[in-house]
């Protein structure tokens, strides 16, 4: 199961990104949002800027992963509980990250 530091680790990783908080909740963005992050959670939450497609696709398949409150139907809210992997959850932060420059 991923972690909150981990995925903040992601996150400040990434090129040219700022990071503000707001309501509770730590968000990233570049040129949009592209990840809010609900601190102290557990399960761990965060919400991604996703394609629609894909994000389709993760909501039927997963049953964390439904549209974002944040983002609407341009995101998705990812309840960290262990269906995805690490690697998938990051993958989706790079997805989120690249779409938000686009």
């Amino acid at each position: 199961m991923v972690s909150e530091d981990d995925i903040l680790g992601y996150a400040r990783g990434l090129e040219n990104v700022s990071e503000r908080t707001e309501n509770g909740m730590l968000i990233f963005e570049r040129d949009k949002i592209f990840l809010c992050v609900e601190t102290g959670t557990n399960p761990l939450r965060i919400e991604l800027r996703c394609d629609r497609r894909l994000s389709q696709t993760l909501q039927a398949r997963y049953e964390s992963v439904m549209e974002s409150r944040a983002l609407g139907r341009n995101g998705i809210e990812v309840i960290c509980s262990g269906q995805l992997s690490a690697d998938e959850i990051h993958d989706l932060v790079r997805h989120a990250y690249e779409i938000s420059v686009e």
